[in-house]
């Protein structure tokens, strides 16, 4: 099967690559001098890029000859260049064709749409001592027939406009001070992501103390979530602080890393079968893993405790990971199976929430544009990889989803309530068949293509008459420098 979702996949991706230009057309017009930028890019060399640009570092550069392309990444702005400048940015081109992405139940039918992401970033270093991290970004939709989602645009606003000053340095151990508005990211992105997937990322605003050392590094930190308007410049903090927390994570010698975690969360109006009320949550949890060659493992538990209006929450989620990475075989391939189990609520308006909340999950941890969330879910989940050439990547996944209590609904990847559950008596979601692949070009230019099939279960098919199978196809091309 898997290799019959190879070829397929791989006639998809060359039919959406030969059409992608005739859904551009109207917007790449005027971004031809980028396009040549990110050519000539490719074929300098260039540090991997990071999911958080703000943690990219080109101090390195400062005693080299430099190229164009080293040119702006190092910009010293002082004779013994202890003042320098970096400057970096990113083009991102979607185009998507779901079909039933509502399983039925609102009609949506068949939807194709074009969704661009444009981010421009400059870093200035004052010293070792403090540095200023500013970076715009505007997220567009074109032809989605029901209109942009709340992921998919945001014209144009800050996504990042933070300072850091070093406290303490003394060795290799340092403490630093961030504030204003950052994204965040922390672990795989269970509970705090800054969703890549989606087209529109998210950020806070608030503070945060960052203390490093070789084998320790920890946050704590306390948040706003700022109110997103989709105009120019209308995103403005909420003013009340509704993330707090904190993140360690730990190198354990010869065995992996150990991550701890508290993070604390406030909502006026949280959603969930239960009713809708005021929300005082706390999680406590561990994150224990290994990725390289070998055996691969990601062991992750939490548990939720706090009050939901006049109720109190109990709740809890616990994961395990585990895979083998072949690297001395033939296309060094990846074999993993993953089991999450997401506690639901047993029983509405009995003083006790078990409704676990997932806070601000990572979009695709369950494969890419999934349909189910991760919140009263049982899901078995086995994937692989291939390296089909050095710079070509293939990945399959079958994702078979239960409820975990039939007095609880089902929810979206977000985390937000979707359909109410405690009127049927089924418990299976539906299966999800995915297949994607990913070539790189270069460091600069990446090709990823993918397709996902949901296979509806008998309590979707329960809930919805006019129960309809789940298809989502994209390609996505990314230029960065």
């Amino acid at each position: 099967m898997a290799w019959a979702y190879t070829m397929h996949i791989i006639c998809l991706s060359i039919n959406n690559i030969i059409h992608l230009p005739l859904y551009l057309k109207f917007s790449m017009k005027k971004n031809y001098i980028i396009a040549v930028f990110f050519l000539v890019c490719a074929t300098v060399n260039a540090q991997s890029f990071k999911l958080m640009r703000y943690d990219e570092n080109y101090t390195y550069l400062k005693d080299s000859v430099l190229n164009l392309y080293e040119g702006i990444k190092f910009i010293p702005l002082q004779a013994d260049k202890s003042i320098y400048a970096s400057v970096g940015g990113e083009a991102r081109y979607e185009y998507v064709d779901f079909s039933n992405e509502d399983w039925g139940r609102l009609n949506i039918g068949h939807n194709n749409f074009l969704l661009q992401r444009y981010d421009l970033h400059t870093d200035i270093h004052f010293g070792n001592k403090i540095r200023v991290f500013a970076q715009l970004r505007s997220a567009l939709q074109d032809g989605r027939s029901t209109g942009p989602r709340p992921i998919d645009e945001d014209h144009l606003n800050m996504q990042n406009l933070f300072i850091d000053i070093l406290a303490w340095q003394k060795d290799n151990k340092s403490i630093t001070i961030r504030g204003g508005r950052q994204e965040i990211d922390y672990g795989s992105g269970r509970l705090i992501s800054v969703r890549e997937g989606p087209n529109a990322r998210l950020y806070f605003t608030g503070g945060k103390v960052m203390y490093n050392s070789a084998n320790v590094s920890a946050d704590a930190f306390v948040m706003m979530a700022d109110t997103t308007y989709t105009g120019v410049f209308d995103n403005k903090p909420s003013g009340n602080i509704n993330l707090w927390g904190s993140y360690a994570k730990i190198i354990v010698p010869h065995s992996g890393n150990l991550d701890l975690y508290y993070i604390g969360i406030k909502r006026s109006n949280a959603s969930f079968e239960e009713g809708i009320a005021k929300e005082l949550r706390h999680t406590a949890g561990f994150r224990f893993w290994k990725y390289g060659g070998g055996f691969i493992y990601n062991f992750e538990a939490a548990y939720q405790f706090g009050s939901f209006g006049n109720s109190n929450i109990s709740a809890w989620t616990g994961s395990a990971d585990l895979g083998y990475y072949f690297e001395n075989v033939k296309f060094k391939p990846t074999i993993n199976l993953r089991n999450d189990y997401i506690s639901g609520d047993k029983k509405a308006g009995d003083g006790s929430l078990q409704t676990f909340n997932p806070i601000y999950p990572k979009g695709g941890y369950f494969g890419f544009s999934p349909q189910v969330g991760p919140v009263n879910l049982i899901d078995i989940h086995p994937y692989g990889t291939l390296d089909l050439l050095e710079n070509l990547k293939f990945q399959a996944d079958v994702v078979f989803n239960w409820r975990y209590s039939l007095n609880d609904g089902v929810y979206r990847p977000s985390g937000g309530f979707n359909l109410a559950g405690s009127s049927s008596a089924k418990k299976y979601i539906g299966t999800a068949y995915l297949a994607s692949l990913i070539y790189s070009y270069s460091k600069f230019i990446s090709i990823n293509t993918g397709i996902q099939y949901f296979k509806t279960g008998e309590f979707v098919n329960d809930i919805i008459s006019n129960h309809k199978d789940g298809v989502f196809i994209n390609t996505r091309i990314v230029f960065k420098f």
